[in-house]
Formats: structure tokens, sequence, C-alpha cells
């Protein structure tokens, strides 16, 4: 089955045409340059984008695409409503107009499903760790189709709590990207920064306390944000001992929750997961413990919309169908 995906959730407009789990044609329009201004994405600028991007990111696929889906599938969830609201919008208009099967696909399941690219792919049982600037979150896969989730965030998302460092430490928006940069010359194990929730028992993250302990560290016991510096702290030291901490908690946790669980195989998925230390450590961890990691491209890390074509399929071909009354959702988890 050849299936439209359209991905709106964030910021990124994603169109792409996958079949038999092949990529026969996709396209992402970014919006960094338009966030970058404010430090973090603002809704209203990224729906206005999506609506003007939309068109002409359809249009490229399908002409590169070599020809007609015969279903769409489109994330109605969890994301930022007016966002994705305008890919549904576009979703729906195309299948009612084509008379095709119209499918939602919630955005953290289709992270999961970006692995089915892969070759060879991985199958279940599977343990995904899934970890993004809105989401951090552990789901176990034990058959095709299943997803159950183990554990979530209890505060600040994984990609969040970069964003929010790069911030204090003067570095760009997105913060992934500018801490990674900025680590590569710094000592990882210069500052002893927390690790949330690691050693205890749940599957559950928090990377709240991370980001307040930089705070401190850069600028007092107690203070805010908008206070000055008030410690002389290399850039590169801080960025790459934060990434440690971070890289730390989420390998620790996934690898020990699939240990638990007799699964030998582990996922990697959303924006985080295109972080090399990240990867790095978890194929280590991974690999003492007898088990294989199997992690995407960094451009089916982060939100595209080849990952929604493959999760839809796999729902079409349970039998899954919507209609016009399909409608978005902001947040919540399977």
């Amino acid at each position: 089955m050849r299936v439209l995906g359209i991905d709106t959730s964030c910021d990124e407009t994603s169109v792409a045409l996958v079949e038999d789990r092949v990529i026969l044609a996709e396209a992402v329009y970014g919006q960094n340059a338009l966030h970058r201004p404010f430090g973090g994405v603002v809704p209203e600028i990224a729906a206005r984008a999506h609506a003007e991007r939309m068109v002409p990111v359809l249009d490229e696929v399908l002409t590169a695409g070599g020809g007609a889906p015969d279903a769409v599938a489109v994330t109605n969830g969890p994301g930022l409503i007016g966002p994705l609201l305008v890919g549904l919008s576009a979703a729906k208009a195309f299948a009612f107009a084509r008379g095709l099967p119209l499918v939602g696909v919630n955005h953290l399941q289709a992270h999961v499903a970006a692995a089915y690219l892969l070759d060879p792919a991985p199958a279940p049982p599977i343990l995904a760790l899934i970890a993004s600037g809105g989401h951090t979150l552990l789901f176990e896969v034990p058959e095709p189709g299943t997803y159950q989730r183990l554990g979530q965030t209890i505060d600040d998302a994984a990609g969040e709590c970069f964003d929010k460092v790069a911030a204090l430490l003067g570095l760009s928006y997105p913060g992934g990207p500018a801490i990674e940069e900025a680590a590569k010359d710094g000592d990882a194990f210069s500052f002893a920064l927390p690790r949330p929730l690691k050693n205890h028992a749940n599957d559950d993250f928090s990377f709240s306390g991370l980001k307040t302990s930089v705070l401190y560290k850069l600028k007092g016991q107690d203070k805010r944000r908008a206070d000055p510096d008030t410690a002389t702290i290399k850039v590169a030291d801080m960025a790459a001992s934060a990434q440690e901490a971070i890289a730390d908690v989420l390998t620790f946790k996934a690898v020990r929750a699939a240990r638990r669980r007799g699964i030998k195989q582990l996922v990697l998925g959303g924006g985080v997961a295109a972080n090399t230390r990240l990867r790095e450590l978890a194929v280590e961890r991974a690999a003492a413990a007898g088990i294989t990691v199997f992690v995407p491209p960094r451009s089916l890390c982060t939100d595209n919309a080849a990952m929604i074509a493959i999760r839809g399929a796999e729902l079409l071909a349970a039998g899954a169908r919507d209609d016009l009354y399909l409608d978005a959702y902001v947040g919540g988890t399977p």
C-alpha cells in the first residue's frame, strides 16, 4: 500500500510518500530561523508557516513520488493545536477529494515506527526510548501494533532541558545541536550535575532539577535566569557535562527497562536521539547487556512524515479508518 504521510505537529511541515517501508519521496520545510529570535517555537507563527508551505510541499512530494497514494495518514496528536489543525485539514481535504482512506496517527508511536524503515528492521518485542523537545518516555512494543507506555517525564522533557541549558549558556536555538557542538571541546566530567530519578525503581524521567543545577552553578543558589552570572565557567565544559548527564540518565533507564523485561532490541527515536553522545552511550551500554540498538538516521529521528506513513500503514493493515470528524489533540500519551 502506498501511503501519503503528513506531519505538522510542531515546527516542521513534512510530507512523505511511502510504499512497503520504502520512502518514494519526502520533503520537510523547517522553521528554526523563524523561531530562533524567540528562543523556542511560537505556535501562531508555526501554524501560519505550515499554512503557507503545505501545498508546495505536498505538490513536491506527489510530483517526485511517481504515483498516486492509496491512503492518507496524518498526525492528529500530541502536538501544538494550531500546527496540528493545518496538517489535519490538508489531509482531510486530500483524502475527501481523492476518495481515499484516512487514518490519524499518534506522533509518539510513529517515532517508534520510524525504526521499521531501517534495513534490517527490528521486530517486536521492542523497548523504545522516545526523547524530544516535548516528550521523554519509554514504550514496550510486545507485538506489532501494540504500544505500552512504561514511564515518562514528570516535568521537563530531555529536549526542553537541552534548550534551556543552551539558553543559560548563551547558545543558539535549537539547544540540542548547539550543546552538542559546544561540548566537542569540553570535559564531560568537569561539573558534578545531578542525574534525577536515575536510581529510582520506576521508569519515569525528570530533567527540571538538572536545568536548575546548571542555573545555580552559573548564577548562584536560588537565583533566577535574568540574574547576572556570578561564576566564570567554560561554556564547553558545562555543555559537555549537561549532555553527559542527560545521555547517562536516558540510556541507563532504557537499558535497565529492557533487561528487566528480557527484551533484546532497543529503539531510539525523537529529536534528542540525533545526539551523537546519546547514540554512543546507548550502543555501549546495550552491547554490554546483550541488546541490539536500532537508531534511525538523524532525518528520521526528528519530526518527519515518513514515520507517520509507516505507522499509518500499520493501522490501515489492521483495519483502522477515520472519518472527516477526526480531531486533533494537544497532550496525552498512549
